[in-house]
């Protein structure tokens, strides 16, 4: 609400105290770099120098877009031999750019951490502390499979962005991935080769079905398409004009495919699977991915039912993994099956269990009609907010994972004897449960801020296979 305040501040020490060094390369965060003992270097796969080559072959075609019609008339004025020679002389240097950019890129794997060097004229190299490594991805778009190639794309503790090795045989793919977490849990270098991949149990499975009818029964889709039809014809209607019409329609189009049909392909065959290094995603019909949630980094869980599917009784998990941007778990399923896999995100978790308090009726003034929807709970492990009546939203932080608490009242809130609690969490995330009655969220703020610290002081250390 525009114009509040904070009315108090219960300060929760950090979750997690990360120690960052000096950055090494771009989008890499790491402590001071010790040079460790001599490791082979490797190459990537010798059909990367394809994907390379694509790069100059972009800067060409943007220059000719560009310069279309004088680019036309001096082609227009060569003979057919110098075309050819021309064109031949194109395909050499974009292959020889992608040749020496493959050529000048490699990486090792030390006992201490993966280095990635690259670049022709600038080098780069990244150093990538195993022990900052949190997830490892392995991903196969549509010609990368046909190609039978892969990419890896990690997730290291302090960065936004992904590093990655684009583009690996998959079965290098996966025994890279496999070798790399066993570093990170603190195998040794020959205990992580042995180790191999982790075994997984199944968990959850996503039938085509019931993802299609998921898409079908969700109201942010159908009102996208209907504006997505309605906005252009206003617009043609009252301008006439066919570019202004196309501007409106276009955008409002990838809207709805990417919410139809872009996550029919992404969700398709969404698997979950139990493994000691966390749960593994594998999902995708055209681009097939292969990600990890790791274990205790997630920070909130979100449950998301929309109107049409409390019928089915079917909801949509989204998580906050700090530093990862694997947002969704579960894109649908029964909510006794999808408990089942948030039970193994927070082991301990009785989500049935949660008993939610309703805003009390003061608050029909602050927000009219839509505070029935809001709603609160706090266990003995977790704290929830419920939000939403047509999209009923619950979020759920494990004490643990919360950063600091905050108590916000604007003016008109205060008038109505309402405040509310607003919890942090270490994915630069808030949870907030809204319109709470202010003597609850006052006591509210100071037990939360204890169950915390003395919750974080028992929590589990975050480790891979263990």
């Amino acid at each position: 609400m525009s114009g509040e305040s904070a009315e108090g501040v219960a300060a929760v020490p950090p979750a997690e105290v990360v120690a960052v060094g000096p950055v090494v390369a771009e989008g890499v965060a790491a402590g001071p770099v010790v040079p460790g003992p001599a490791a082979a270097e490797r190459r990537l796969h010798f059909l990367t120098p394809l994907r390379r080559a694509w790069v100059p072959i972009a800067a060409t075609v943007g220059v000719i877009a560009q310069q279309g019609e004088n680019i036309a008339e001096r082609i227009a004025d060569l003979s057919t031999v110098l075309r050819a020679l021309a064109m031949a002389g194109l395909v050499v240097v974009f292959g020889l750019y992608g040749f020496l950019s493959w050529w000048f890129t490699q990486y090792s794997v030390t006992d201490t951490e993966l280095r990635i060097r690259s670049g022709l004229l600038f080098r780069r190299t990244a150093h990538i502390r195993l022990d900052r490594i949190q997830a490892v991805d392995v991903t196969r778009p549509l010609l990368a499979r046909l190609a039978g190639v892969a990419k890896l794309r990690l997730d290291v503790i302090g960065t936004e962005d992904k590093d990655e090795l684009a583009f690996l045989g998959e079965k290098e793919a996966v025994a890279l991935r496999a070798e790399l977490l066993a570093r990170a849990a603190g195998f040794t270098p020959a205990e992580a080769v042995a180790v191999g991949e982790a075994p997984e149990r199944e968990l959850l499975r996503l039938r085509p079905r019931d993802l299609v009818m998921s898409l079908v029964l969700t109201l942010a889709a159908w009102a996208a398409l209907a504006g997505g039809l309605a906005a252009p014809v206003a617009v043609w209607w009252f301008s006439e004009s066919p570019w202004a019409t196309l501007a409106i329609l276009l955008p409002i189009l990838g809207g709805v495919w990417s919410g139809t049909g872009g996550r029919f392909l992404t969700e398709y065959d969404w698997t979950v699977a139990e493994s000691p290094d966390g749960l593994r995603l594998d999902h995708g019909l055209l681009d097939r991915a292969h990600e990890t949630v790791p274990p205790g980094r997630v920070q909130s869980v979100r449950i998301v039912e929309p109107l049409l599917w409390r019928r089915r009784d079917w909801v949509r998990v989204e998580l906050a993994v700090a530093g990862s941007k694997n947002g969704v778990l579960v894109p649908v399923a029964a909510r006794d099956a999808a408990y089942a896999v948030i039970a193994r995100v927070l082991p301990g978790v009785d989500l049935a269990a949660l008993d939610f308090t309703p805003a009390p009726r003061g608050a029909r003034w602050v927000v009219p009609v839509w505070w029935k929807g809001y709603a609160m709970a706090v266990s003995a492990d977790v704290f929830a907010a419920r939000h939403g009546l047509l999209c009923r939203r619950t979020e759920i932080v494990p004490h643990a994972k919360v950063q600091s608490v905050r108590l916000t009242q604007g003016p008109w809130e205060r008038a109505r004897g309402v405040a509310d609690l607003c919890v942090d969490t270490g994915a630069n995330g808030t949870v907030t449960a809204r319109l709470r009655a202010t003597a609850e969220a006052g006591e509210l703020l100071h037990a939360q801020a204890a169950r915390s610290r003395t919750s974080r002081a028992a929590a589990r250390p975050d480790r891979w296979m263990t």
